[in-house]
């Protein structure tokens, strides 16, 4: 089977039409439409596993070191993947090694910092790229769609047929269409990570501070 039939085989017939009558640019946009879709369920998956939307432990444990209990707030934290936990169990660890004065005790926890948040963020610049391109590339269609329907138009003469002209014309508008139905969640997605990174990283910056101003004195 070679792989236009392969691929007939696979999309329903009324898909394999609906992206036939928008010819290139819509194919490449039901590819970016797959793609979105599976960065936004890799991306949620990822902020849970870096425990975005969790700090109940990591809060209780900071409250432990402004109690003086130095040690069993770094106990509660230890081994957690959580990026609230991991900063502060390394905010903690730093403002107790005798090595490292308050300056580079707070250099050492922003530089790790910068790691984690550049995991959180990871895959957000896709997301961006499929928002900005996504209609642009629906526009195209539908440009090429146009000059098409005109170029049979005036092949046509005194001939043309109005409604084959329709035809063409809401054929190319699909293009369109359908780019800004990629490109509208792609963009709602964005915004919506933006914010959890941005409430994580708000979140991050305070703990740290407590940890530093506040118990676990040298």
């Amino acid at each position: 089977m070679t792989p236009p039939d392969l691929l007939a085989a696979m999309i329903p017939g009324p898909m394999l039409t609906f992206l036939a009558r928008g010819g290139p640019a819509l194919w490449l946009i039901a590819a970016l439409s797959v793609l979105t879709l599976a960065l936004i369920l890799w991306k949620t998956w990822r902020l849970a596993r870096l425990g975005a939307w969790s700090g109940a432990v990591t809060r209780r444990a900071v409250a432990a070191w402004e109690a003086g209990d130095a040690e069993a707030a770094r106990a509660a934290l230890a081994g957690r993947r959580a990026l609230r936990a991991r900063l502060a169990h390394t905010a903690m660890a730093a403002r107790l090694d005798p090595t490292l004065d308050d300056a580079a005790a707070r250099e050492e926890t922003a530089r790790r910092a910068k790691a984690d948040l550049a995991q959180a963020r990871a895959g957000l610049r896709a997301l961006e790229l499929i928002a900005t391109i996504a209609p642009l590339l629906g526009l195209l269609g539908t440009v090429l769609g146009m000059i098409e329907a005109f170029q049979a138009l005036q092949e046509a003469g005194n001939r043309a047929d109005p409604a084959a002209l329709a035809g063409g014309i809401w054929e190319a508008l699909l293009t369109t269409a359908a780019g800004m139905a990629v490109a509208i969640p792609a963009s709602a997605a964005l915004s919506w990570f933006d914010a959890v990174t941005a409430r994580v990283q708000a979140d991050m910056e305070d703990l740290a501070t407590r940890i530093f101003i506040r118990g676990g004195r040298r």
